[in-house]
Formats: C-alpha cells, sequence, structure tokens
C-alpha cells in the first residue's frame, strides 16, 4: 500500500474536538434559528460579556434551553455556567464562564479576558473546561454573515454571533446606516421545541438592542 502525504497522529486538544465534534453530530438532533441584531450603540468591545449577561438572563425564561438529556430525563439545571469557544493555535477550546446570570458586567469581562488569555497560553485547568450548561461562540471579524455551530455535547444549545458590520434599512421610512449582524441559536430539537429555539433567541436579541439603546429601568420583557 502507497501511503501519500505526511501523516500525523491525532493528539491533545485536537483528539479531543474529534471526539467532542463527532459525538454531537451523531448524537444532536441540531436545528437552527438566525435572526439579525440591531448592534448599534452597543461598546463591541465588550459584546461577549454583554452576551453572557444577555443569555443568562434570558435561560431563566427559557430553562429547556440550560439542560441535558440524560437517557429518558431532561435535567434542567439551575446554575448558569456558561462555555465560551475560544480559538488557540491548537484548535478550539470551550472554558466556562461561571454564575453568569449574577456576575456584574465588569466582572465578566475580567473573566473573559482572563480565561481567553490563559486558553491562549495553553494553561486552562481541566475543571476550568467541565460543567457547562450552555456556550456562545464569536468569531469577531471572521464570523462571516452566518455559520452553523455546533451544540457542545451534552448541552443543548449555543448562540452565536457573527460579523457585525454597517447596513442600511428602513427606519421610521427612511434610510439609515446600522451596526448589524446575526445572532443564531443551535439546539437539540429532541429536547427543546424550534418556536421556544426562536423565541429565546428573539429575547437575547432584545436584551443585547436594549443595552446598545441607552435606555434605562426595567429590562424589555421576554418574547415567549
Amino acid at each position: 500500500m502507497v501511503s501519500e502525504g505526511r501523516r500525523e497522529p491525532v493528539r491533545g486538544v485536537r483528539r479531543q474536538i474529534v471526539e467532542q465534534v463527532t459525538r454531537a453530530h451523531r448524537e444532536v438532533a441540531a436545528v437552527t434559528f438566525v435572526e439579525e441584531c440591531d448592534f448599534t450603540g452597543l461598546e463591541l468591545r465588550r459584546l461577549v460579556p454583554l452576551a453572557l449577561g444577555a443569555t443568562a438572563s434570558a435561560l431563566h425564561e427559557f430553562p429547556e434551553l440550560n439542560a441535558r438529556l440524560e437517557g429518558n430525563e431532561i435535567v434542567y439545571l439551575d446554575r448558569y455556567d456558561l462555555g465560551l469557544a475560544v480559538q488557540t493555535d491548537q484548535g478550539l477550546v470551550v472554558p466556562v464562564v461561571r454564575g453568569c446570570d449574577s456576575a456584574s458586567l465588569e466582572e465578566l469581562a475580567a473573566e473573559v479576558a482572563r480565561l481567553a488569555e490563559t486558553a491562549r497560553a495553553g494553561t486552562l485547568k481541566p475543571e476550568e473546561l467541565r460543567g457547562g450548561t450552555f456556550t456562545i461562540t464569536s468569531a469577531g471579524k471572521l464570523g462571516g454573515i452566518f455559520v452553523t455551530p455546533l451544540v457542545n455535547h451534552p448541552e443543548v444549545g449555543i448562540l452565536g454571533l457573527h460579523r457585525i458590520s454597517p447596513r442600511p434599512v428602513v427606519r421610521d421610512g427612511k434610510i439609515a446606516v446600522r451596526e448589524l449582524g446575526n445572532v443564531s441559536v443551535t439546539f437539540d430539537h429532541r429536547v427543546v421545541d424550534g418556536a421556544r429555539a426562536a423565541a429565546f433567541c428573539l429575547d437575547v436579541i432584545a436584551r443585547l438592542e436594549w443595552s446598545g439603546s441607552g435606555a434605562h429601568g426595567a429590562e424589555p420583557a421576554q418574547s415567549s
């Protein structure tokens, strides 16, 4: 048998990626909902911590997305420890930001910065990669108009933040330029119904747009 090309054993982070992605693709009945979000007014450098807070708040209203399927039981989790996909030279890793529902924006921003730096240095501790209840992925300028993220098994949902850019839109009958981007939620249809996943995504979008509007007072009502 003739061997072609250079062969390299699959090991380390890449092996973990192979195993996790294979299992997710094999076991999860994945469906994706996507909608446009107006990010005008948001501090984009703080987008990830804002999204963590908005997502955790929305998960309170949509508990089936903060859950796991274990055999014939759905386990609804009462903690909001959100995974954050981080690209490194070794591959993609998903460290977990704990207590996203109770942390301040400043605390979330500091923890995101710490975990991202630690991940890229390759010094994450095993416990920093375990116990996520839901995941957020954002590729920034590389995010494209839209991609379909894979659910991080055994979780049942993942929120995607895609490329944000100036686009013409109609506001009050006039053309305006706004900072727009797509937000998606990929979910395990065995656990989450499509209408609920769509309402969850719209809820997160409403919270993000409210954050960028400069409004004060109560947050927007959830859209279930």
